[in-house]
């Protein structure tokens, strides 16, 4: 089974079985830290995915970095995996579990890149421009500033791209003026 299909499941069956007990946010908010921990600590991840570090050591980690931290369902889950010897996959089913509870809550996830870092007052208007346009509830909106871009802004809202960044209309531009339709090429 593939390592995606197995974290979707596992998710999914979290993600019920939290929203059936009312701990639905803690353990969202419990995965979210997982995830972001993964992220930032590329050594943590590889760890779990060590097949040379024993599974017992690995639960042991687990435990002494979550508990105290994290829902008992979060540690119960912790515990189920590492015991079928999956703990290489927790990564993906935090990822997948937001993803499935984004789904389950009717939010909408999307990028803005800008140039320079946007203000309340921008975010705001993205946010409303990524409602309409998804016609979702709520947004939840991640920023990135990168420099390259000029000016503009650069928006990605799941499969779709809004590329109004000056860079783009540069490139355009100078693809516009290498084609010279006055010169008859033979």
């Amino acid at each position: 089974m593939s390592e995606f299909i197995a974290a979707s499941r596992y998710a999914k069956s979290l993600l019920e079985l939290a929203d059936e007990k009312g701990v639905l946010e803690e353990v969202h908010n419990d995965m979210r830290s997982f995830h972001e921990l993964c992220k930032e600590n590329r050594e943590f991840t590889l760890m779990l995915k060590n097949p040379i570090i024993k599974h017992d050591k690995k639960r042991v980690i687990l435990e002494k970095v979550f508990k105290g931290k994290a829902n008992d369902l979060t540690m119960a889950i912790f515990e189920i995996i590492t015991r079928k010897n999956r703990e290489g996959i927790l990564p993906a089913i935090a990822k997948e579990f937001h993803n499935q509870y984004n789904l389950l809550k009717q939010i909408e996830v999307a990028r803005v890149t800008t140039a320079v870092p946007l203000s309340p007052e921008l975010r705001s208007q993205f946010e409303e421009l990524v409602k309409k346009v998804s016609s979702k509830d709520s947004v939840e909106l991640t920023e990135v500033v990168d420099k390259d871009i000029i000016g503009g802004y650069v928006l990605k809202i799941s499969d779709r791209q809004i590329d109004d960044s000056l860079k783009s209309k540069l490139k355009a531009l100078e693809l516009k003026f290498s084609q010279n339709p006055y010169i008859k090429e033979f």
